[in-house]
């Protein structure tokens, strides 16, 4: 696709995306890929289309009041990229055209204060937490707030777990093999805390020390989303000073934050730090990947037979190309059955904030997963992230199929934690 991109007038991103629009050549393979083309079918609501948008307003022929709402729209799952014969970097476009445009942007109020309240508290644990309490109290007149502020409370869990403090190093059963990082995510601290115990039970049990550095913070995943480029460099720059170099890998057990630590090279381009930010990236590694590449310790069998279905978390599977890793895994634990999971591939509609943002179709998405689910028969389901655990619960528990006369109930579970109950012999 030819393009007039004025690249010296766009700043150190500008190559990029023109790089980017230039090898689209509007084949149309995207399109059955894309969860927002199918479920809205119109040509804007596809990469190919959103494509053309963001180049159009580049190059300055529309405005970007006129794009936005479809751009907006786009989950950023990057199913599109996995799909793509041309090798389009479409989250890498879609990202810096977001850096680029998000100042210049006017933003209704309510969108405004959501954002605010996101920003602010959702990256810090401690807030978040008191957030939560809040938001359970106000769930009873909901129904009043605005339709963001609705999708927030929606994703309250019943009961949040008690805090409980990571110590800053793990040690290692009997020899020590290895010694590595744990990035310990935001949300995942507060709602579901038991995931990062799961992963030190199980490095440790194979003889691998972990560090865990108590002055890290958020990934920035949220900043990089919503194109909020000065936090999200915050965000990085924290982190690349947190972590230690003297260790094997830097583990991170939420896809979505795995995936913004890998952008961080994007945010620095054409700074003094984006060759620091290269070589932090490069140590990034999800833990399906670090324990699939290891000789991990046999795991016993389960008690009984369970059925299992896997969902690809998309910025584990298309982000950063993580499919086989996972299911490796799981088909060492004795007595589990992985059953195929139609679209398991296709995003749930959590996609780092975008449930908050745009309810309306992650409603719609959630829904059409919950459904795949419990046409797979499984008694559980794994994924590797914490935005699609919490999203695939609460539209699990919402639906109301019939299923021998009584809803079933599906838990969802990250891939570490089976492992970890199966080696502690519990399931």
């Amino acid at each position: 696709m030819k393009h007039t991109i004025p690249t010296e007038d766009i700043g150190p991103l500008a190559t990029k995306m023109a790089d980017a629009v230039s090898k689209c050549v509007h084949c149309g393979f995207c399109l059955p890929a894309c969860p927002t083309y199918n479920t809205l079918h119109q040509e804007m609501d596809s990469p190919r289309g959103r494509i053309i948008l963001m180049k159009s307003v580049l190059e300055g022929e529309i405005e970007l009041e006129e794009a936005v709402p479809y751009i907006d729209h786009c989950l950023g799952c990057l199913a599109c990229e996995t799909a793509c014969p041309s090798g389009v970097p479409y989250g890498s476009l879609l990202s810096s055209f977001r850096f680029h445009t998000d100042t210049k942007r006017k933003r209704p109020a309510a969108e405004r204060l959501s954002r605010w309240v996101t920003k602010e508290t959702l990256p810090f644990p401690d807030r978040f937490r008191i957030a939560t309490q809040i938001g359970k109290l106000t769930k009873p007149v909901s129904g009043a707030l605005p339709s963001q502020f609705q999708a927030m409370l929606s994703l309250i869990p019943e009961s949040i777990p008690q805090r409980q403090t990571l110590p800053s190093v793990y040690p290692a059963e009997g020899v020590r093999r290895a010694r590595v990082a744990l990035q310990t995510g935001c949300v995942q601290q507060v709602l579901a805390q038991e995931i990062n115990w799961a992963t030190l039970r199980v490095l440790a049990r194979n003889g691998i020390e972990v560090v865990i550095p108590q002055n890290q913070g958020c990934c920035g995943a949220l900043a990089i989303h919503t194109g909020d480029k000065k936090t999200a460099k915050l965000h990085a720059e924290n982190n690349m000073k947190a972590f230690p170099e003297d260790v094997d890998a830097i583990i991170t057990n939420a896809a979505g934050c795995g995936s913004s630590m890998r952008e961080y090279p994007l945010i620095f381009t054409g700074s003094e730090l984006e060759e620091i930010a290269n070589s932090f990236s490069g140590r990034v590694i999800d833990i399906s990947v670090f324990l699939s590449d290891f000789d991990i310790q046999p795991i016993p069998p389960l008690k009984n037979p369970l059925k299992i279905a896997y969902h690809d978390a998309c910025h584990l599977a298309h982000a950063q190309g993580v499919t086989q890793e996972p299911r490796k895994l799981l088909y060492k634990i004795p007595n589990l059955i992985l059953k195929p999971l139609n679209e398991g591939d296709l995003c749930c509609g959590s996609a780092g904030s975008y449930n908050l943002e745009q309810p309306e179709i992650a409603q719609q998405l959630g829904q059409r997963k919950a459904i795949n689910i419990f046409n797979t028969g499984a008694d559980a389901v794994v994924t590797g992230n914490i935005g699609c655990l919490i999203q695939l619960q609460t539209h699990l528990s919402q639906f109301k199929g019939d299923f021998g006369g009584a809803q079933k109930d599906i838990p969802v579970w990250h891939t570490i934690e089976i492992i970890d109950r199966a080696y502690r012999e519990v399931l």
